[in-house]
């Protein structure tokens, strides 16, 4: 495998190369930031049935209320 290095610059949350590179579509690169403390965002992924079978159990019923004529 060899390995290239250019230099880049990240412009509205995309990392722009010289205009001189060219990489093939779906290539394979890594990002190396240099001095730069990157804060990271907190996480919540949405939650999955490890037996998706068992959705049933957790189907919901509604129940509508007729509104009240007192209020």
């Amino acid at each position: 495998m060899g390995v290239r290095t250019f230099e880049g610059i990240v412009e509205q949350g995309q990392i722009r190369l010289p205009a001189t590179v060219r990489l093939p579509e779906k290539a394979k690169v890594y990002v190396v930031i240099p001095d730069v403390e990157v804060q990271t965002v907190a996480f919540i992924g949405s939650p999955r049935l490890v037996h998706p079978e068992q959705a049933a159990d957790f189907k919901k019923e509604v129940i509508e209320e007729l509104p009240d004529a007192d209020v």
